[in-house]
């Protein structure tokens, strides 16, 4: 398995929460909402980052989740968080000055062995 090279996001980071829910609504406007899947996996994270950093650093981490192509996992362990598999679906780079780069990323996390 692959881990994220270690390159921490200069500002905080953005964590968004969705749990997996199916929601039954009838006409009378009486809705029931059930928790989808396993319990483990009901609520998984969305972290959005930001490096702002050198040319260098960006090329490893574009480098990286060009490898990974937005279908193989990954390891990465988000500050005060536990160490949790993720697909990085979107990525933009922007180059505002010589020598360095800002990478905004988002990070899904996903259930597998």
């Amino acid at each position: 398995m692959a881990t994220f090279p270690d390159i921490k996001p200069t500002y905080g980071a953005r964590k968004s929460n969705a749990p997996l829910t199916r929601t039954v609504r009838f006409a009378d406007g009486y809705e029931h909402r059930i928790i989808f899947g396993l319990a483990s996996n009901q609520n998984p994270k969305v972290f959005n980052f930001t490096f702002n950093v050198s040319e260098t650093d960006s090329d490893t981490i574009e480098t990286f989740l060009d490898a990974r192509g937005a279908t193989e996992s990954f390891d990465y362990t988000p500050e005060g968080e536990s160490a949790k598999k993720f697909v990085c679906d979107n990525w933009t780079k922007t180059i505002p000055y010589n020598n360095r780069a800002t990478i905004n990323a988002t990070f899904r996390e996903v259930f597998e062995p």
